[in-house]
């Protein structure tokens, strides 16, 4: 059996979803019975770029993609899984993940947004203050959540 630190990071990528009041979209995992909450996010396909893959994963979990680029993060972002949560995600093939986080401003209002898609991943959603979002993401991710609110909040303004 591979150790955690054999594994390969999973190329996935992050959207941080802005409405127009400046405030952050985030969502309760269908499958979470805690009151942890997280962006959306996915896997990028094989031959698919990242833009692709984060307006494809927005359109699959948030039940749109009419919204607007804002930016691009400068890096990309990677975070471990706890030891005890490999073998239970993706099939026990990854470490964790290596990301490209997305900044979109939501075109539409909140009718708009609908997360029971053909494959509903959350039960729950709400916008929340940018710099909340460490503090409702689940513990292994709250460095790399504080990171994406530092590097986004010039963003997180209303229009």
């Amino acid at each position: 059996m591979n150790t955690p630190d054999a594994l390969p990071y999973r190329l996935g990528v992050g959207m941080m979803l802005f409405n127009r009041e400046g405030r952050v979209f985030v969502a309760k995992r269908i499958d979470m019975v805690s009151e942890a909450w997280q962006m959306p996010q996915g896997g990028i396909d094989d031959g698919e770029d990242p833009t692709t893959a984060a307006l494809r994963e927005l359109k699959e979990e948030v039940g749109t993609d009419d919204v607007t680029l804002l930016a691009k993060a400068a890096q990309e972002y990677i975070y471990d899984l706890p030891d005890a949560l490999i073998p239970k995600v993706w099939g026990g093939k990854y470490r964790g993940q290596k990301q490209h986080w997305f900044a979109f401003r939501l075109n539409g209002d909140d009718a708009t947004i609908n997360i029971h898609t053909e494959h509903p991943e959350f039960s729950e959603w709400k916008w929340i203050e940018i710099a909340q979002l460490p503090d409702v993401i689940v513990p292994f991710k709250r460095a790399l959540y504080a990171e994406l609110a530092n590097e986004f909040k010039q963003l997180a303004r209303p229009i």
